[in-house]
């Protein structure tokens, strides 16, 4: 009993600390706004690349959204690579078109039963990668939407910072469910963790929908060789290729300007199936320290566990578990209010401190599923 309920004490005060320095890193990043004379002198050719596969409901929202870029026309193009649908995307990306708009269809050959990966995405950003005519390369999710000055952002910060690799924020266009807003408010979370970790380079975190990174960098790097046989991550995994040759240029872009919004999952069982996805790469972090943030984390969700259900026994573990939840939403709630407010979902917070109990056997089942467990992605079994 006593070496539990230490051992969970000193792994709470340990999280605690984290959290602290999430929230001062966070705080910490200055907000970036393009000056006249950055935006003017940054002109360089961008290549959007989209992977896409059965996004029939959501390609045509997500192009018409790129159409509306103040970027010059002649400066972008949009390469969007299907990888193998089975719905109407396929022709739907070829039905487009926008004046003064370069749109490259690009289909992924061969059939999926002859593939000797599993890892699809980075196949087709490969393949749009090696297309691609731009210098820089800007990646995100067929689901996604943007701002007008996104690209605009973007290439002023890059001609700002000389930055190598950039990571930017991406928000969930949250509706009002359940579901959503326990994904949203959980998106936050680890948008606030991404934004500190990079800034203060204590390791590497991003997301896929909303990357920027020199074409020449990828190449140097060997792309996505060495991980071309995990199915996910082919945003971290590269972006700690990048950092372990350029350490001093892969950067983050906090800028509202420059966030995407995603849809978010409308099912538990898709939601659940990418968080699975999400997790499933974390021991095949080259980046040992987010590793070690992870088993942090799980630990620390797992003992919070253990003592519910020492609990049913013992009042004491009761006591201790309910004063420990309250603590974790007291260290927690500064911080995710924080981003929160930078993305102005601020009003979501009033159901953070419900959601706690959730989150805590959420994140243990999809630690373990990660691990363990296959999941459903894109219509594919994952094993």
């Amino acid at each position: 009993m006593d070496i539990l309920v230490l051992i969970s004490i000193l792994t709470f005060i340990l999280y605690a600390f984290l959290i602290a320095y999430y929230y001062r890193a966070w705080v910490a990043i200055p907000e970036y706004l393009p000056a006249k004379e950055n935006q003017k002198a940054a002109r360089p050719i961008i290549s959007v690349v989209i992977p896409a596969r059965n996004e029939s409901a959501n390609i045509g929202n997500c192009l018409e959204s790129l159409s509306r870029q103040t970027y010059p026309a002649d400066c972008f193009e949009i390469i969007v690579v299907d990888d193998h649908s089975t719905d109407e995307t396929w022709n739907i990306i070829n039905g487009i078109s926008y004046a003064g708009l370069k749109i490259v269809p690009i289909r992924l050959k061969g059939e999926e039963a002859d593939m000797k990966t599993r890892a699809y995405k980075k196949l087709a950003l490969e393949n749009g990668i090696h297309a691609a005519n731009g210098s820089l390369i800007v990646t995100t999710d067929a689901d996604c939407s943007f701002p007008p000055a996104w690209l605009e952002t973007i290439a002023s910060y890059y001609a700002f910072t000389n930055a190598k690799f950039i990571a930017a924020p991406v928000k969930i266009n949250t509706d009002k469910s359940f579901l959503s807003t326990f994904q949203t408010l959980d998106f936050i979370t680890l948008q606030g963790i991404t934004g500190a970790s990079v800034f203060k380079k204590i390791h590497s975190m991003c997301n896929g929908a909303n990357l920027a990174y020199e074409k020449k960098v990828f190449f140097e790097v060997g792309g996505f060789r060495d991980i071309d046989h995990i199915p996910s991550g082919d945003d971290m995994l590269l972006m700690h290729k990048v950092y372990k040759k350029y350490p001093n240029d892969v950067l983050f872009l906090k800028s509202r300007d420059a966030t995407v919004t995603t849809m978010p999952e409308k099912r538990w069982r898709g939601f659940i199936n990418q968080r699975i996805r999400w997790a499933s790469k974390a021991d095949s972090y080259d980046d040992k320290r987010i590793f070690y943030v992870l088993i942090l984390v799980l630990l620390l969700n797992f003992l919070f566990l253990c003592m519910l259900v020492a609990g049913l026994w013992s009042h004491t573990f009761l006591f201790i578990f309910i004063l420990l939840l309250l603590l974790k939403t007291i260290v927690e709630y500064p911080f995710v209010r924080k981003t929160a407010i930078f993305f102005n979902q601020q009003r979501l917070m009033i159901y953070f401190p419900l959601f706690q109990p959730l989150h805590i056997l959420y994140t243990v089942v999809i630690g373990l599923l990660g691990k363990f467990g296959t999941y459903m992605w894109k219509e594919r079994k994952v094993s």
